[in-house]
């Protein structure tokens, strides 16, 4: 019998309330996801990608509430910026707050992401804090574009792998990045 789709965000919020790393779909690639409050969670996603700690890691959120927590001071531009984004977009704000040190970059700032796919939404909103989303592979090779091309070693390091959309074979990409700054001046990254 195939696993609900509310069993599997139940059993990936639970290995993540743990500490746990999860693999999971988003609203662009299958990602490497942890509680991005928890710095020893953090830390893992470093260690099973490869990467150098010093390169900043995008969280996740499923709602605008769940941003507000996590960010002081939203510039007013940002807001425009995600009611017109009609793909995935990353905003990086520079005061995040209550987040593991480990996940911001050397300058204090996070990029967030307020995904409106029904997985990856319902998996942030059932868990109710910011989720880590980096690319599901080692550092330095290719992106997956679908759950069939992640690297063995990549699900096997996770502690738990979401059912969910397995067998998606649309290819995804990335999302786009744009830093705002305080003073509302944006920067496209990506």
């Amino acid at each position: 019998m195939a696993l609900s789709l509310q069993d599997d965000i139940r059993n990936a919020v639970e290995v993540l309330r743990n500490g746990g790393v999860i693999l999971y779909p988003t609203d662009t690639v299958w990602g490497l996801g942890c509680d991005a409050t928890r710095p020893e969670a953090v830390k893992r996603i470093f260690e099973i990608k490869k990467r150098a700690d010093s390169k900043a890691l995008i969280l996740l959120v499923g709602n605008e509430g769940t941003l507000q927590r996590y960010v002081n001071d939203i510039p007013e531009v940002a807001w425009e910026l995600i009611e017109a984004a009609v793909n995935p977009l990353t905003i990086i704000y520079d005061h995040p707050t209550g987040i593991a040190p480990e996940a911001t970059a050397p300058d204090g700032s996070a990029g967030f992401r307020i995904t409106s796919e029904t997985v990856s939404q319902r998996l942030c909103n059932a868990f109710r804090k910011p989720l880590i989303s980096t690319s599901a592979n080692i550092s330095g090779k290719p992106t997956p574009r679908f759950f069939a091309e992640i690297d063995p070693a990549v699900i096997e390091a996770v502690d738990y792998v979401m059912a969910a959309r397995r067998d998606d074979s649309n290819p995804a990409s990335p999302s786009s990045i744009i830093k705002v700054s305080d003073g509302g001046l944006f920067k496209i990254i990506r």
